[in-house]
This record gives C-alpha cells, sequence and structure tokens, in this order.
C-alpha cells in the first residue's frame, strides 16, 4: 500500500484525504484536530490514521509521524500558514521516500522548501466571475490539487 503524507488534512485538505484512502492510499494526517473521514469515502482498499501534532512544534511533528510510518512515504500534500511551512517541511523531509513528489497549496506564490523533491504548487487565488471575485469552493480547491497531484504522480 503507498502511504501519502497530508500535512493540514483534517481542513481543506479532507477532500483529498478522502479520495487517497478511496483509491487505496495509506494517508497519515498530521493536524490538530481529529476529524474522522466520511464513510462513504473508504470503499477502497485503503485507510487513513491521525496523528495529533502542533505546527508549532516541527520535531514532534516528525517524531510522531514517523511512529506511525511503516515505511517512507511516497508522497506529501501540504496546506499549512506561511510561519509554520518551511520548519515542518524540513522535520518531515526524512520520512519521505528519495523523490517523492509533494504538493504544496497556497494562499500566494511560494518557493520550495524541499529542492530534492519535485514540487507542484497551488496557488489559491480569487476566481474572478461576472465582475466579482470569490474564493475558490471546497470542491474546486479538491480538484486542483488532486490534479497537481496526478501530475506530481506521473512525472515521479
Amino acid at each position: 500500500m503507498r502511504t501519502a503524507l497530508v500535512l493540514g488534512g483534517s481542513g481543506m485538505l479532507t477532500g483529498c484525504a478522502e479520495r487517497l484512502v478511496a483509491n487505496g492510499w495509506h494517508v497519515v494526517l498530521p493536524c490538530r484536530h481529529y476529524a474522522p473521514l466520511a464513510a462513504d469515502h473508504h470503499s477502497g482498499c485503503g485507510r487513513a490514521t491521525w496523528v495529533e501534532v502542533d505546527w508549532s512544534k516541527p520535531q514532534l511533528l516528525a517524531t510522531r509521524t514517523a511512529r506511525i510510518l511503516d515505511h517512507p512515504a511516497e508522497l506529501l500534500i501540504t496546506w499549512l500558514p506561511d510561519d509554520t511551512l518551511d520548519p515542518a517541511l524540513r522535520a518531515v523531509e526524512p520520512l519521505l521516500a528519495p523523490g517523492a513528489p509533494v504538493v504544496e497549496a497556497h494562499d500566494r506564490p511560494s518557493t520550495t522548501a524541499l529542492p530534492d523533491h519535485p514540487t507542484q504548487h497551488v496557488v489559491l487565488s480569487p476566481i474572478g466571475y461576472a465582475g466579482r471575485t470569490r474564493r475558490p469552493s471546497s470542491a474546486e480547491i479538491t480538484e486542483g490539487i488532486l490534479r497537481a497531484t496526478r501530475r506530481a504522480l506521473i512525472s515521479h
């Protein structure tokens, strides 16, 4: 079973985590709050494992996550606050398989913190519509991140 590490998976990345589980992945969800995945997405062979962490403590994040992983993660998806992103990524990098792809969601363009891992950036900027702007919906965010994940896995 392939393993994905999803940082922030109990929030706006829940839909991505659910789809990975439905497609047979073991999804490790280090996050602050436990949020079970929807039962209808558990029809696949995958599973989800929650790990309680605080983003402001990156070494604890890595230590607790390492206890759950039975092998290096083949994929990392993240959407973390800017002030915790780089320290968290550096802390979990040793938990990734060599060259494992990374998908980072951001509110604005960002630089890659893990240069040894091919990275797809998803910039979640406001959408213009009928002379107004709006934030992307949860479904649009999920689909955008999943498209980037498919690109990352194909090119890996």
